[in-house]
């Protein structure tokens, strides 16, 4: 279990209290939510999260600031010493390293984000963490995880721990209804549910936060979207269950200075924007799955009613999805969808089978052997106002999209 490491002979890092997340979608945001509270309030924070979109080093930040690639190999080459020839997966080796670089390093919190599922993954090999949260669970992932949604929240609720306090994101009637059972079994803390303990919600363009005691009136998300006021409660109800007395200001400024590229990014410069008119918006997106779709359709179908634009989309994706799911949202929003492969993935969908199940979908589509070939061929079309064009359906194809573009994240 993952406890504390010994540094030296004479010096112990204590660990920071661990907030462990799991769930299907949102935790990567939620995540970043709660970094940037944290940080406001002063704060210095580790985080582990996954997948990364250019560079692996994204995946560990160390007291605010991703690790270098130097420490980054120092750490996996101990690791490896350290393992000799056990078999061992490239997600386990790199969470040790992770939590090594995290014992070397003194910070006041430490996010942890679940790989997949959770009752096996390789993160939940940690003890007493101060929270665990879970995040909206839908079908991902079923080669691993199973098809039925109450399996799937099983095994996301394998990281409640004995006494350990839970923050639960909206759920549907089904996953609420395990959860409250594993967490019976689980003899966990305190669950706060979304619903019944916490609601956040928007009034006069704020971000209304109410639990049983506490009212905030904060400013909207700078992530766009319906469904980042979910994350943003999420966030706001497990902050608060760790910091009581975090101050609102802290909480307001983490609202409005959290960055986390590739959901509902909006790409303001950069090589890709040169390729088409200059008053077509590019826009990016990592979501992949039919919850995803419909969370992103709901979003952009906002942008279409306070700023009407032809809506483009190219979309790549990878064999494990569920592309119909996904494209269903999007029948009479989208005008036109153009498929291409996922860049150095030979998991992704034929685009040429991906746009069938588009046109499935009552979508015009057609494939591109590649994302600019696509941007150019949008370039090429006639509108009557500049489009909004829109990459998604692979956070793989997101990261790919940011790397062509120049604009990785820092």
């Amino acid at each position: 279990m993952f406890r504390c490491w010994r540094s030296s002979a004479i010096r112990i890092i204590i660990c920071p209290p661990r907030i462990h997340i799991a769930g299907t979608n949102g935790k990567g945001s939620t995540s970043a939510f709660l970094r940037a509270m944290a940080e406001a309030d002063g704060k210095r924070v580790h985080v582990y999260t996954s997948p990364h979109l250019v560079h692996f080093r994204e995946r560990i930040r160390l007291a605010g600031t991703l690790v270098s690639d130097a420490r980054l190999v120092e750490a996996l080459l101990a690791c490896e010493k350290a393992n000799g020839d056990t078999p061992i997966t490239f997600f386990e080796i790199t969470t040790v390293a992770a939590f090594l670089l995290f014992a070397q390093n003194p910070a006041d919190l430490l996010i942890l984000e679940v790989g997949l599922g959770g009752r096996l993954d390789a993160t939940n090999v940690i003890d007493f963490p101060a929270l665990s949260v879970i995040t909206a669970i839908a079908h991902d992932h079923e080669g691993f995880l199973g098809s039925e949604l109450s399996g799937i929240a099983r095994e996301k609720a394998g990281i409640f721990k004995p006494g350990v306090p839970v923050v639960v994101a909206p759920q549907s009637d089904e996953v609420r209804a395990v959860l409250e059972k594993e967490a019976t079994r689980a003899h966990t803390g305190p669950v706060a549910y979304a619903g019944q303990d916490w609601m956040s919600y928007e009034e006069h363009g704020r971000l209304v936060f109410q639990s049983e005691d506490r009212f905030l009136d904060l400013p909207m998300p700078r992530l766009g979207g319906r469904h980042q006021l979910d994350n943003a409660g999420t966030a706001i109800a497990a902050i608060k269950t760790l910091y009581p007395d975090m101050p609102d200001r802290s909480i307001a400024e983490g609202l409005v200075k959290v960055d986390w590229p590739a959901r509902l990014q909006r790409l303001t410069e950069g090589n890709l924007l040169r390729l088409l008119p200059a008053d077509a918006e590019l826009w990016l997106d990592g979501g992949h799955n039919p919850q995803a779709g419909h969370a992103l359709s709901s979003a952009l179908a906002d942008l279409e009613e306070k700023a009407p634009k032809p809506l483009l989309m190219i979309i790549g994706m990878l064999v494990t999805k569920k592309p119909h799911g996904y494209f269903a949202p999007f029948k009479g929003l989208a005008r036109e969808i153009i498929t291409v492969p996922i860049p150095g993935s030979h998991a992704g969908v034929d685009p040429v089978e991906l746009a069938s199940m588009a046109q499935q979908a009552g979508i015009p589509a057609s494939a591109a052997a590649s994302l600019e070939e696509a941007l150019k061929r949008f370039s090429l079309q006639q509108h009557n106002v500049a489009p909004r064009i829109l990459i998604g359906g692979s956070l793989y194809l997101a990261g790919s999209a940011l790397a062509a573009n120049g604009t990785p994240p820092k």
